[in-house]
């Protein structure tokens, strides 16, 4: 979360005279984040009681894109998973306009970050993100990622020139490995994933999952995938080791809810270097570009996992 646009009082006003959920507080914007702009919205409600929301708005989704996600989230929350969802307004209409970018208002969870992670805490996202599954299998519709298979493929070429030769080499046979897991007659299990579920974006309640946040590199995917991005980020050690008791637990909470199909275990091991190649990639295209306004995460992390990866093939339970 972070704040790229600024949004004033009257906008807020403005926006709250579609909606019957109170009167304004107070208002602050969040700090953090890398794609789009939050702000904390306190309002009191017509019996006087305060309430807490969320107001994003998106800096590089499109209105025509963001369907998906208004239905998705949507579609999740009325089947228990813990997302923020969007308010619909008086007129039952959800998706609003701020400032020339699409904006949403959305009930704000309670919890916060961890910032140290336990086997707990791993069997509990594990779980939480196979009940994500299980809810979006039968999702209607559909979305190709904003930064899959055919992005990493274009963005990669154009790095390499760039890179070590070592570093060109890497990247380029991690992209081809995939392309090659891809051609096998797996049929791995899809559906719709979260894309980015690293551990700042879920929010805890003492030591409870209280909600998955940021829903919007949601796409249509592998289901493996998705669990190999929280694998790579709940499970590892900050040289980029694996943490074997995290990671089994992560494996079993998810397996608790969705048990792995066979084919699932021939892919998981490239599946976790695919995951840890596709973010370092995305942190390097903005460290590497001395016009980049992005906040820059450190693309050497996910390269000392991916090379840990390699180093030490990993398993499902």
């Amino acid at each position: 979360m972070a704040v790229y646009t600024t949004v004033s009082g009257a906008d807020l006003q403005a926006l709250l005279q579609d909606f019957d959920l109170g009167q304004l507080v107070d208002f602050q914007g969040i700090e953090g984040g890398i794609e789009n702009t939050n702000y904390f919205v306190s309002l009191n409600d017509n019996a006087g009681c305060r309430q807490e929301y969320v107001l994003t708005l998106f800096e590089e989704l499109n209105q025509s894109e963001m369907p998906y996600f208004v239905e998705l989230t949507t579609w999740l929350a009325e089947q228990d998973i813990p997302v923020p969802y969007p308010l619909q307004d008086r007129n039952g209409i959800a998706l609003k306009s701020m400032h020339n970018r699409p904006a949403l208002l959305q009930p704000r969870f309670p919890g916060r970050h961890l910032e140290t992670l336990t086997p707990d805490h791993c069997t509990q996202i594990g779980a939480a993100l196979a009940k994500f599954h299980v809810a979006g299998k039968d999702f209607y519709l559909q979305r190709q990622a904003h930064r899959g298979v055919f992005w990493w493929r274009r963005e990669s070429e154009h790095l390499t020139s760039k890179l070590s030769t070592e570093d060109a080499d890497l990247l380029r046979q991690e992209v081809d490995l995939f392309d090659q897991l891809r051609e096998q007659d797996w049929h791995l299990p899809q559906g719709a994933i979260h894309g980015d579920l690293f551990y700042d974006n879920a929010l805890f309640e003492g030591d409870q999952l209280s909600a998955i946040l940021d829903i919007y590199n949601a796409c249509t995917g592998y289901l493996l995938y998705d669990l190999a991005i929280v694998a790579n980020d709940w499970c590892v050690n900050p040289d980029g080791s694996v943490d074997s008791d995290r990671e089994d637990a992560l494996l079993k909470g998810y397996a608790s809810e969705r048990p792995f199909e066979d084919n699932e275990y021939l892919a998981w091991p490239q599946l976790v270097r695919t995951a840890a190649m596709r973010f370092w990639l995305s942190r390097l295209i903005p460290a590497m570009d001395p016009d980049s306004t992005q906040k820059i995460k450190d693309p050497d992390e996910l390269r000392r996992i991916l090379l840990s990866r390699i180093a030490k093939p990993a398993k499902l339970p």
